[in-house]
C-alpha cells in the first residue's frame, strides 16, 4: 500500500492532468483517526479500484494545496475522475459508502 505524498501545487495538477482517477487524502500527523483510516482507504483502492491512483496530502506541511481546494477539516478525501472533482468526503467517512461512490464513475471510466 503505497500512497505518495504530494509536495507542492503545481505536483498535484501535474497529478490531475496525468491520471485518470485519483484519490486524495488529506490529513496532517496529528489525526489519530485519519492514521487508522489511511489505510482501510488504500486497501479499498488497492482491492476493488486498482487502476485508482491515491495521493496523500498534508494539510499542516503544504497548506497552499488545502487552501486551494477549500478543506476545511480532516480527514478529507476528494475523488478526481478524468482530471475532474466527482465528490469528496470530510470527517466521518465510511469505507463501504466511500467504495459505492466510488464504483460508478470507476466503472464508467474503465469499462472492460
Amino acid at each position: 500500500m503505497l500512497y505518495p505524498t504530494i509536495s507542492d501545487i503545481s505536483e498535484y495538477r501535474n497529478i490531475l492532468d496525468k491520471e485518470d482517477a485519483v484519490l486524495v487524502y488529506f490529513s496532517h500527523e496529528q489525526c489519530n483517526v485519519c492514521k487508522v483510516l489511511k489505510p482501510k482507504v488504500a486497501e479499498l483502492l488497492e482491492k476493488y479500484f486498482p487502476k485508482m491512483k491515491m495521493f496523500y496530502s498534508d494539510t499542516v506541511l503544504t497548506p497552499e494545496i488545502s487552501g486551494q481546494n477549500k478543506i476545511f477539516a480532516v480527514p478529507t478525501v476528494v475523488c478526481y475522475f478524468g482530471g475532474r472533482e466527482s465528490f469528496r468526503k470530510s470527517r466521518s467517512i465510511g469505507i463501504n459508502e466511500l467504495g459505492e461512490q466510488i464504483e460508478r464513475p470507476y466503472n464508467m471510466l474503465f469499462q472492460n
